[in-house]
């Protein structure tokens, strides 16, 4: 009887010792668990990461021959095609010397117009086939060059202004061409319709955010005219880059900006 409290103190030795063992167990298999959830967790991110790479890689290759494919549409088309209208041009120009008829002449001096025509046409083409031109700098260059030619032979003065433009920024080859082609037909408008004497290019950059006005001192938009199939072809492409064309009736004069998000 007396060695009983020893063998009670023995028993729950033992009992602690196995409850300490099967919680130091549990704590070992939970961090096991833990330790494979994290594991198969990682070789999964690992697994998604490498398909990522291999999607991007696959479309950096589409990139790169689509790009490939546009500079030979470029290079054959400044080869054949420029060389054509070349040819055609001299043709002209030596048919209208030999030309003593002046309905003759008249008729090879509108054959020489379309020929500069295709001409402008095919160096704007070949422009927007660039890729090497996919950037905010050249887009601007080039918007400044084309206005300068288009109005050079006429009364109207031509200015231009950049405003924290990045010009490294790149911009796609949609639209690139889109901005390009609501500038030329808003240029052609001021020309046509406004009776302007000055027409402004503005352009700034406001972090990912665009804008390109065209502004002029003319007669303005009448009150109550409708849009023309000009106005709707701009709205319509800056709808289709999801970005904004505004167009604001001024005192004197119009203005338009175009807003996109590079």
């Amino acid at each position: 009887m007396k060695s009983l409290p020893s063998e009670i103190k023995l028993i729950f030795l033992i009992a602690l010792l196995l409850v300490v063992l099967l919680v130091a167990f549990t704590i070992f298999i939970v961090l096991m668990y833990n330790r494979k959830q994290l594991l198969y967790l990682k070789e999964q991110q690992l697994k998604e990461s490498e398909h990522q790479n291999q999607l991007l890689q696959k479309e950096l290759e589409k990139q790169k021959v689509l790009e490939q494919e546009r500079e030979r549409i470029s290079h054959d088309m400044h080869d054949d095609l420029g060389a054509g209208i070349s040819a055609l041009k001299l043709q002209a120009e030596f048919l209208k010397q030999k030309a003593e008829n002046d309905d003759l002449q008249s008729d090879i001096n509108e054959l020489l117009k379309t020929s500069e025509e295709m001409n402008i046409s095919m160096r704007e083409m070949l422009w927007s086939l660039n890729s090497g031109n996919d950037t905010l700098g050249s887009f601007i260059d080039y918007a400044i060059l084309y206005n300068g030619n288009f109005l050079k032979k006429t009364k109207i003065m031509v200015y231009s202004e950049c405003e924290d433009i990045i010009a490294e920024t790149p911009i796609s080859t949609e639209m690139r061409r889109n901005l390009f082609l609501c500038l030329k037909e808003a240029v052609n408008n001021v020309y046509k319709h406004s009776q302007a004497n000055t027409v402004k290019l503005s352009f700034w950059q406001d972090e990912n955010n665009f804008f390109m006005k065209i502004s002029d001192i003319g007669n303005g938009i009448p009150d109550g005219q409708k849009e023309g199939n000009g106005l709707r072809n701009m709205k319509r492409r800056m709808n289709e880059l999801s970005g904004e064309c505004s167009i604001i009736s001024e005192n004197p004069g119009t203005c338009i900006v175009f807003k996109i998000v590079l």
